[in-house]
């Protein structure tokens, strides 16, 4: 079989970036401007394709034709934006199975999705050409017209000869960064066969996308717009300063009020403050104000609005296959539709008429909050069909449950599925027709449960919610105690995971992890600690070791700072990827059993968005509720259920 790497450089008049590859390959200003390639072990080749007079015109026969050949395997780092953008530019469909993408081989192994990221971290004698963001500036967008470039807004090969060169250069310098990553990647055991046709599931749900309600969109920014011009007047009016949007002016406004220094106004301080009972009227007020100045409610609409097709209004290229590479779990793309705010209580479609009327301002008082918690009802079924919406119930619960062997909890998934009710009876050994909503026992039942399965204490329980839900600092190391003693099995799974963990890397060994429904093999192989879990996909931990003879310790993407660091692993943490990952392998089961009878549009987490025919809807929904009831061949014993509901728009309760 032989391997053809390709990479290639593009110009449009869109930045990539703000609209997706769909978008920006199907623009008509869009060009590719360099293919650069090469073959198995062979020399690379840059081809010039910036004044082809048609679409492939450069490119060799041989590599024409290899495009669509089965006895060629195509590879991409991305390979998700060449497959897009040959296909659109040469007007030909790719078949996706002759694809490898480097990128999602290299996440796979823990490894970072940039090209230049993966090369830094392994050391590859091959290095991204750093000159690389400045030439695609030149060439790949347009420029600003200067009296120096005599006025023009785009730079041909032609204009800046020795630019060119040089970027030609770094087109074959990154097919040789692929052409080193896949050989990397190549030493390890590859992302099993039915991955890889999930990421092709995954690659049709991007291009199929989902459809926005633009009007609704236009009329929130506007609307939004306006209210915050008029709060960011009064503050203006309330403090007299010059630009009362300025950090540092309103946190000297506040000491002068104050009487003391304040050290920050992001928004958790705002947050506190504005409790405060003490605080001047006007500093509260101020303070206030500023809040609700600080949201960004339109931000998420105004990119739905960029990445939108103009022709049909629909919004693609939100999910990145495998984006989050410890667990296999998607990354947001764009909009992001993994973290929207859940939706305004109330009659959705009244409140969405009252802000395309331009009625919000009369009927509700904080309009910055509900445009901000509508922003999930601007994705809406095409005309003359329906959202049919369903999730997996409790999945990470069940999950845990099930790897570590804790019965009462299956039992209670199998039968009522009141695990908040359960949780808090058997903890506080009382009868579970005791604990009824709206008591103590099953508020502290449900925060239990939520932040405690991956070996939290306190801490997690504050930032799950506990305070809200009004519990007290003083009762949560009991609660904590309580849930431990009603779990036994899953405390236990902790302990075995991270003593396996730890074993497996002392001695550069295997290990297999056996419970009562599953089991994990855990390896230590060329620096990596690998987790197989039941599916056969590996979880991967890159650099491994033990610090100080105990630590479990590797390398990998600090999701805050973004940059690559040594981090931490324990009992709890372990468990969680692994919980999660195997929540994620049951998420894609589903959708790839029921891809072939139902036009999915969306997954979120552990929820399926699909799109049907109105009449149809409600069937649809019954058989995806259906697939989702059932658990994947590796995972008997994990009882699933889907449940859902049918839209015309998008929610979250």
């Amino acid at each position: 079989m032989k391997h053809l790497h390709i990479d290639i450089e593009t110009f449009c008049e869109l930045d990539l970036s703000e609209v997706g590859v769909h978008r920006y390959a199907s623009h008509p200003s869009f060009k590719i401007i360099i293919f650069a390639f090469s073959w198995d072990e062979g020399a690379t080749r840059a081809i010039n394709t910036y004044h082809d007079e048609y679409p492939g015109q450069s490119v060799p026969d041989e590599v024409w034709r290899a495009l669509d050949d089965p006895k060629v395997i195509k590879i991409a780092h991305n390979a998700a934006f060449e497959i897009t953008c040959i296909s659109t530019y040469f007007d030909f469909e790719l078949p996706t199975n002759q694809w490898y993408c480097t990128m999602i081989g290299a996440a796979y192994l823990g490894l970072p999705l940039g090209l230049d990221k993966v090369g830094q971290v392994l050391g590859l004698e091959e290095q991204k050409d750093a000159r690389g963001k400045a030439l695609i500036k030149l060439f790949c967008m347009p420029c600003k017209p200067t009296k120096k470039n005599e006025g023009r807004t785009i730079n041909t090969p032609e204009d800046m000869p020795t630019e060119w060169r040089e970027f030609m250069g770094y087109g074959r310098q990154d097919v040789r960064v692929e052409k080193c990553i896949d050989k990397y990647t190549e030493k390890f055991p590859q992302l099993p066969a039915h991955e890889w046709a999930y990421w092709r599931m995954d690659l049709e749900i991007n291009a199929q996308g989902i459809t926005i309600d633009r009007e609704f969109i236009e009329e929130a920014i506007a609307v939004n717009t306006k209210v915050l011009d008029e709060v960011r007047d009064k503050i203006k009016t309330l403090t007299q300063l010059e630009n009362p949007n300025s950090p540092v002016q309103l946190k000297k406004w506040l000491e002068i009020h104050l009487g003391y220094p304040v050290k920050s106004i992001n928004k958790e301080y705002l947050a506190d403050a504005i409790d405060d009972e003490l605080l001047p009227d006007i500093v509260a007020e101020v303070l206030a104000l500023r809040s609700m100045a600080s949201r960004s409610s339109s931000s998420k609409y105004a990119t739905m609005l960029n990445y939108a097709s103009e022709y049909d209004d629909r919004v693609r290229d939100m999910f990145q296959f495998y984006g989050a590479n410890r667990t296999g779990r998607e990354a947001g793309r764009g909009p992001q539709p993994q973290n929207l705010k859940k939706t305004v209580n109330g009659d959705l479609a009244i409140i969405k008429e009252a802000i395309i009327k331009g009625l919000a301002e009369l009927l509700y008082d904080d309009v910055t909050d509900l445009i901000s918690r509508m922003v999930r009802t601007a994705f809406i079924a095409a005309e003359g069909k329906k959202l049919a919406v369903s999730d997996f119930a409790a999945i990470e619960a069940r999950v845990l449950a099930w790897l570590a062997g804790e019965e009462w909890v299956l039992d209670v998934f199998k039968t009522h599925g009141k695990l908040y009710e359960a949780t808090a009876a058997k903890m506080f050994n009382v009868p579970i027709e005791s604990v009824t909503k709206g008591s103590a026992h099953r508020a502290k039942g449900k925060v239990a449960a939520l932040a405690l399965g991956y070996q939290g204490a306190s801490g997690a329980m504050i930032t799950m919610g506990a305070l809200r839900e009004g519990l007290t600092e003083a009762e949560l190391p009991t609660i904590v105690s309580g849930w431990r003693a009603a779990n036994p099995n899953i405390v236990k799974f902790w302990k075995e995971l991270e003593s396996a963990a730890r074993h497996v890397i002392k001695n550069k060994s295997k290990y297999k992890l056996i419970k009562p429904y599953c089991s994990l093999t855990l390896s230590f192989e060329r620096g990596y600690l690998f987790i197989e879990l039941p599916s056969g996909r590996r979880l991967a931990y890159y650099g491994a070791h033990l610090d100080d003879g105990y630590k479990i310790r590797y390398w990998g993407l600090d999701q805050v700072k973004k940059i690559w660091v040594k981090m931490d692993a324990y009992g709890g943490l372990l468990t969680e990827n692994v919980t999660q990952a195997i929540a994620r392998d049951c998420l894609f089961d589903a959708m790839y059993r029921m891809k072939d009878t139902v036009s999915i549009l969306m997954h979120i987490h552990d929820e399926i968005v699909a799109e049907a025919p109105e009449d149809q809807a409600q069937e649809t929904l019954e058989a995806m509720e259906k697939v989702m009831s059932v658990s994947p061949l590796w995972a008997n014993g994990l009882p699933l259920e889907g449940d859902g509901y049918v839209s015309k728009y998008y929610r979250k309760d």
